[in-house]
């Protein structure tokens, strides 16, 4: 029997309205995720890959269409149930660092697990993670003190403290140096090769997206 993939999606579409205009970000993808897939989405801007990156993290909802992810409906899910589907289910990761200036690197990560009511503790897993990331030695630091790519292995770090099932990129080297941009997507490979984690990365940069094990392509809100 086969596994059910992590990522399901069918016919997706979401449309917005400009003023008089309807805005086709979506019209009918199909993407099919399996659990401990590295998977990079590449296309233009505008071509619909954040607005599937925002339906896939819950943050917005589709006009129609399904998405499953783990085998559960998203449409199904009441307002507090994509909260919690958020704070358990998905890590995200996005171009900007997003980090707390007046908390050190530590404190940025255990926020995270005080917002999901986790215990505020390293598990020996996690540490595993951060001596991966190559970080454990820069916790107790601020960002100011932190080089851009530290900064982001940080923000990769909460978005993995509490176990996500999925971790969704957004754009995670867009601020980085071509140095820091390839030992980021290292890092990311590392993270699906050694724990199996699920990621699905968002790029415009056919390199970045070669670090992945599959890269699939969009065009007009199509998946092609």
């Amino acid at each position: 029997m086969n596994e059910t993939p992590m990522i399901q999606v069918r016919d997706l579409s979401k449309t917005y309205r400009a003023g008089d205009v309807d805005v086709h970000a979506l019209a009918g993808a199909n993407l099919e995720v399996a659990k401990g897939e590295f998977v990079s989405v590449v296309g233009a801007s505008g071509s619909g890959k954040s607005t599937l990156f925002n339906i896939l993290g819950t943050l917005t909802t589709p006009t129609s269409g399904t998405v499953r992810i783990d085998g559960r409906d998203l449409k199904d899910l009441s307002n507090a149930e994509r909260a919690e589907f958020r704070k358990n289910m998905v890590g995200f990761v996005f171009q900007k660092y997003n980090l707390l200036p007046t908390l050190s690197a530590e404190d940025n990560i255990r926020i995270v697990q005080y917002i999901a009511n986790r215990a505020m503790e390293f598990t020996p897993e996690f540490e595993g993670i951060l001596d991966i990331l190559g970080i454990r030695d820069r916790m107790k630091h601020k960002p100011r003190a932190l080089s851009g790519g530290q900064q982001q292995r940080v923000a990769i770090a909460r978005a993995l403290v509490n176990r996500p099932r999925i971790l969704l990129a957004d754009e995670p080297t867009g601020n980085l140096d071509s140095k820091n941009s390839a030992a980021v997507l290292g890092l990311l490979r590392d993270l699906n090769e050694c724990l199996g984690q699920t990621i699905l990365m968002i790029t415009h940069d056919p390199e970045a997206a070669s670090y992945a094990g599959r890269s699939i392509h969009m065009r007009d809100g199509k998946i092609v």
